[in-house]
């Protein structure tokens, strides 16, 4: 069956952003010109996503505000000649269909729990990319295509991203171990979330892109709280790869980049701009005057 929905999990407090998300979602803090949730969107949907639930924060509408049809701007800006402009706001709503839902305070805290609250809108059977809300890729070919292709390809109940990160960073993600002769060398026997450097069982770390299957959402229904008192995807893909579920860690062919922190955030705030033609000999210029 084709993959066409997706959930993202946009429902955190952002609390190392604070005060800037006491008003504004972490998700829409801007990279350049766009909100970080407009890149994961735009993913999405050059991977063939249609539609794409946003587990929100309860209180916020800033989600609905921005993927709204906005006419009144749209008219003001091809008044002025500024037809460019209009149409990459035209765009934004066309982009897929947008369900947004609210975090349920009954569930519990954790990575996974955004999963739960999306299930009334995954058809029992149907798989679905999941996303982190703060994970940025930069790649030819978008990374939930890639991973949707292994799915497919292997015939996996779950597929995560993972890149390799520094020794000392291992603690801050979950961490997989590769299994011994597998017909495909990126099926998992073991993943550790948070692991202390002793502990990491290699320097692969998973981050905030997924295909899953059906069984993901069962498996999270049936999984314990883990370290924290959280619900963790890296706990229900463990469980999985335990039971000899086929389950799949693949190195991605791009970068991964985080916005969890701020220095993270100016790092991607940079690497993107670095990207832009019209941005990129100035800011290398004054990075230069900076450095002396």
């Amino acid at each position: 069956m084709k993959i066409t929905k997706a959930v993202i999990a946009a429902g955190g407090l952002g609390t190392r952003f604070l005060p800037a998300t006491k008003s504004v979602p972490k998700e829409m803090l801007p990279i350049i010109d766009k909100p970080i949730i407009h890149y994961l969107v735009e993913e999405l949907a050059l991977s063939g996503i249609k539609e794409i639930i946003i587990i929100t924060r309860p209180g916020f509408n800033t989600f609905n505000e921005y993927f709204k049809p906005e006419k009144n701007i749209v008219k003001a800006l091809q008044k002025s000649g500024k037809e460019d402009l209009a149409k990459i706001l035209r765009n934004i709503p066309k982009m897929a269909k947008i369900i947004l839902r609210p975090q349920d305070s009954n569930l519990p805290y954790g990575n996974a729990s955004p999963m739960l609250a999306a299930k009334k809108y995954i058809n029992k059977g149907e798989s679905f990319a999941y996303m982190f809300g703060d994970d940025m890729t930069l790649s030819k070919i978008p990374v939930t295509k890639q991973l949707i292709d292994v799915f497919n390809r292997q015939k996996a109940k779950a597929v995560l991203a993972v890149q390799k990160v520094p020794l000392e960073e291992v603690k801050l993600y979950g961490v997989v171990t590769y299994k011994k002769n597998a017909k495909y060398k990126y099926e998992i026997e073991n993943l550790v979330e948070k692991p202390s450097i002793k502990e990491a069982p290699s320097q692969m770390a998973q981050f905030g892109r997924f295909v899953f299957s059906y069984d993901v959402i069962k498996e999270t229904e049936n999984t314990a709280l883990g370290k924290g008192n959280e619900l963790w995807v890296a706990d229900v893909l463990n469980k999985m790869a335990h039971e000899g579920k086929k389950v799949i860690a693949q190195p991605i062919k791009g970068e991964w980049l985080t916005t969890g922190d701020p220095l993270r955030f100016i790092k991607t705030t940079l690497k993107f701009a670095m990207q832009r033609p019209e941005l990129k000999e100035e800011l290398l210029d004054f990075v230069k005057k900076e450095l002396k």
